[in-house]
C-alpha cells in the first residue's frame, strides 16, 4: 500500500464512522445543544465531562485533556495500534482496506501480539461453530441445547459452539490452518501435558464465546461440560492481554443498546442465565465472568446506565456476593439495586423462571420491585440488632461505621452521605447526631485520602499565548497565509515549551510546507501517519489529545465565531512578540517591535526603561489574557 492509497483508507473509513456512533457504543451521550455529553472513559469520571462534536468530529474531555478524533478514541479505549484501530472502524462499516504487505515491526517471537491473539481467537471460534452443526461431533452438544430450551437465533446471536471429544481437536485443527500453536497457548486454548504434548483445555464442552463489548470479536471462551461426571462445570479462559474478567461482562455486545435505552443494566450469574433472558426479550442483561462485580465493571456500567440491578440467589452464597458488591461499589456514583427470585418464585434461576408461561411476567416484577443495595443492606442490619443490648448495638455501630469509612464514607458527596448516616441511626435505633459524633476521625484505611484505585483528577493548564496562536490555526487553517515571515518563525516547533505542543507544530509546519492548510482535521492526519512511518517518535494518542485540546480552547475562547479567530491571533501574535522581546536575554526590546510607538506628550524623551515597562503594562493587560480584548474581560463558556 502506497501512502497515497494509505490516506485514501483513513479518509473512507473516517467518512463512513460517525463518531457520536462508535463513541456512542461504549458510552451514554446525552445531547446538549449542538454537542453530546457522556462520563469520560479515561479517567474516574463521576461528572460528565467529555463532550462529542459531531460536526468536527472531535471528542474532548475537559476533565482530563483526552481528546482527538475517531481514531485516537478507539485507539486510547481498546488500546490499539493505528492500524488494528483502521482495521476494526473498516470492518465496522463494511469497507475493504487496499491490500498491503505484512508490516515489519519487531518483537519477541516468542510473545505473539493482540493483534495475533485476536485473530486466532476468532479462527478457533469458527472452528466450534463448525463443530456444533457436524452430524457428528456436535451431536451431544446440540442435544444439550435443545433440553436446555436454547432457540436456534440465540444459538447464533451469542455465537455458541462445540469443542471435540478428544484431548488434541483443536490442536489438529491449528496445524491443518496454520496457526500459531503459541498463540493458543497463550490464550489458555491448549495446555502441555508431562510429556510436553499438548492438549485441548476446553475438551468436551458446549462452548459459550466471550465477546468484546463494543467491536463484538471474540476474546475469550468459556465451556459448560457436555458429561456431567466432568469437573468442573463451567470453566472460563484464563486472563490474557485480551481478557481481563473485572473488566468484561458476558452479554454486554449483545445487551449495550437496551441498557442504554433504558438506563437500566440487570446483572444475572451465568451465561444461559443471559441467554435465557434475551430469548424471552429481556434483553438488558448481563453476567460476570466467574468474579463478583467489581469497580470495573461499574465503570462500565455507568458510562451506559443510571441503575444496576443485581439479581442473586437468595441463598447464603447470593448474600455474601450482595454484600461484596455493597463494599465494593459503595462509593459509586450510580444507583445500584437487588432483586430475588424467591420474593416471588420458587423458579431457582432465570432460566428456570423464563422457561413457564408467566415467566417474562413475573420477571419483570422482580426486576421492577427491587431494593435499593443500601436499603437492603441496613434492614439486614436491623434485624440483626432486633433484640440486640445497648452494648452490643454500639459494637454494631463502631464496626459499621469503620468499615464503611474504609471503603469511602468520608469522600460521598455530603447528601449521599446524611442518607447513609440516617440509614445506621434508624438501623441501630440510635440519633443521627450520635451516628455522626461516632464517625471515625479519618484514621481508618482509606479515610480522607484518594482511593488507590481511583485515577488522581488531572491537572488542568491553560495555554499561553504561542499555543493560543497555534490553536488558531486549527481552527481555521487558512490563517497561516495571513501571517507575515517573522510570525510564522515565533509559531516554530522549537519556540515551544511542552513537547507535544512542539509535535503538534511540527506537524503543522510539515502540512504548511506542503501547501495544506493546518487544520484540526489535517493536523490529526498527519500525526497518524507521522507515528506510523517513525514509531516510538511521540506517543500519538497524547500528541492527538493535545492538538484537539489546543483547538477546543481557541474555539471557546471565541465562542465557536469563526471571525473572531483572525483577532484572537493578531492579539496573540503581539502578545508573543512583547514576550520575546522582555524575555530575551540578548534582544533589543525596542527593535523587537519595529516603529517606536508614538511618545506620550511630555517634555522629556521616553528612556528604554520606560518604554519597556510601558510594554510590560500592555502584556500585563492582554498577554496573560489575549481573550480579553476580545470578549471585553468575559471568560467564554466551553463548546
Amino acid at each position: 500500500m502506497t501512502g497515497r492509497d494509505h490516506n485514501d483508507d483513513v479518509q473512507r473509513v473516517r467518512d463512513a464512522s460517525d463518531i457520536v456512533a462508535v463513541v456512542g457504543e461504549v458510552v451514554s451521550l446525552k445531547p446538549k445543544g449542538r454537542e453530546y455529553l457522556g462520563l469520560c472513559p479515561f479517567h474516574d469520571d463521576r461528572k460528565p465531562s467529555m463532550y462529542v462534536v459531531p460536526n468536527k468530529q472531535i471528542f474532548h474531555c475537559f476533565a482530563c485533556g483526552a481528546g482527538g478524533d475517531v481514531f485516537s478514541f478507539v485507539q486510547r479505549y481498546h488500546g490499539l495500534d493505528f492500524g488494528e484501530t483502521l482495521k476494526m472502524l473498516a470492518e465496522r462499516s463494511g469497507i475493504e482496506l487496499t491490500p498491503r504487505g505484512k508490516p515489519q515491526r519487531e518483537r519477541n517471537p516468542n510473545e505473539p501480539g493482540k493483534a495475533e491473539l485476536l485473530d486466532t481467537n476468532q479462527h478457533v471460534a469458527a472452528f466450534y461453530r463448525s463443530l456444533l452443526t457436524h452430524p457428528e461431533h456436535g451431536v451431544r452438544a446440540r442435544e444439550l441445547i435443545e433440553r436446555r430450551g436454547i432457540a436456534p437465533e440465540m444459538v447464533e446471536s451469542f455465537g455458541l459452539g462445540a469443542s471435540p471429544h478428544m484431548w488434541d481437536g483443536l490442536a489438529k485443527f491449528a496445524k491443518r490452518k496454520d496457526l500459531d500453536e503459541r498463540s493458543l497457548h497463550a490464550l489458555g486454548l491448549l495446555k502441555r501435558r508431562d510429556n510436553g504434548e499438548p492438549y485441548d483445555a476446553l475438551r468436551d464442552r458446549l462452548v459459550f464465546p466471550i465477546h468484546q463489548a463494543q467491536t463484538g470479536k471474540v476474546i475469550a471462551f468459556g465451556g459448560r461440560r457436555i458429561n456431567d461426571e466432568d469437573e468442573p462445570k463451567y470453566l472460563n479462559s484464563p486472563e490474557t492481554m485480551l481478557f481481563d474478567k473485572s473488566r468484561t461482562l458476558y452479554g454486554l455486545h449483545q445487551a449495550s443498546r437496551a441498557i442504554q435505552k433504558q438506563g437500566v443494566a440487570v446483572i444475572v450469574e451465568g451465561y444461559t442465565d443471559v441467554i435465557a433472558c434475551h430469548q424471552a426479550g429481556v434483553t438488558n442483561v448481563v453476567a460476570t465472568l466467574g468474579t463478583a462485580l467489581t469497580p470495573g465493571h461499574a465503570a462500565m456500567l455507568r458510562r451506559l446506565c443510571s441503575t444496576v440491578v443485581l439479581l442473586f440467589d437468595g441463598d447464603e452464597a447470593g448474600q455474601r456476593a450482595a454484600d461484596r458488591a455493597f463494599e465494593v461499589l459503595f462509593s459509586e456514583t450510580i444507583d445500584l439495586k437487588i432483586a430475588t427470585l424467591a420474593r416471588a418464585t420458587d423458579a431457582k434461576d432465570p432460566d428456570e423462571l423464563l422457561k413457564r408461561d408467566d415467566g417474562a411476567e413475573v420477571f419483570g416484577r422482580v426486576i421492577a420491585e427491587a431494593d435499593d443495595l443500601a436499603m437492603w443492606h441496613f434492614a439486614r442490619m436491623r434485624d440483626r440488632l432486633a433484640d440486640a443490648g445497648p452494648a452490643a448495638r454500639t459494637r454494631a455501630v463502631d464496626e459499621e461505621l469503620a468499615r464503611l469509612v474504609a471503603i469511602g464514607l468520608t469522600r460521598l458527596p455530603p447528601v449521599r452521605k446524611q442518607l447513609m448516616v440516617r440509614q445506621i441511626a434508624q438501623a441501630a435505633g440510635v440519633a443521627e447526631a450520635t451516628v455522626l459524633q461516632s464517625i471515625p476521625g479519618g484514621r481508618a484505611r482509606g479515610a480522607g485520602v484518594a482511593r488507590q484505585d481511583a485515577e488522581p483528577k488531572p491537572a488542568r493548564r491553560e495555554p499561553d499565548a504561542r499555543e493560543l496562536a497555534l490553536a488558531c490555526l486549527l481552527c481555521d487553517g487558512s490563517l497561516w497565509v495571513t501571517l507575515g515571515g517573522d510570525h510564522r518563525d515565533r509559531l516554530s516547533a522549537h519556540a515551544y515549551r511542552w513537547p507535544m505542543t512542539r509535535v503538534v507544530a511540527d506537524a503543522v509546519q510539515r502540512l504548511t510546507s506542503d501547501g495544506i492548510e493546518p487544520d484540526l482535521t489535517a493536523v490529526l492526519d498527519d500525526l497518524s501517519h507521522e507515528a506510523a512511518e517513525h514509531p516510538g517518535a511521540f506517543d500519538p494518542i497524547e500528541a492527538v489529545s493535545c492538538a484537539t485540546m489546543l483547538h477546543q480552547s481557541a474555539w471557546a475562547r471565541c465562542e465557536g465565531k469563526k471571525e473572531r479567530l483572525a483577532e484572537l491571533l493578531s492579539s496573540c501574535i503581539e502578545s508573543i512578540e512583547i514576550d520575546d522581546a522582555l524575555s530575551g536575554p540578548k534582544a533589543d526590546p525596542i527593535a523587537a517591535f519595529g516603529e517606536p510607538s508614538p511618545e506620550p506628550e511630555t517634555n522629556e524623551p521616553e528612556s528604554a526603561l520606560d518604554r519597556i515597562n510601558r510594554l510590560r503594562s500592555v502584556h500585563e493587560q492582554y498577554g496573560k489574557n489575549p481573550r480579553a480584548r476580545l470578549a471585553g474581560g468575559r471568560t467564554a463558556e466551553p463548546s
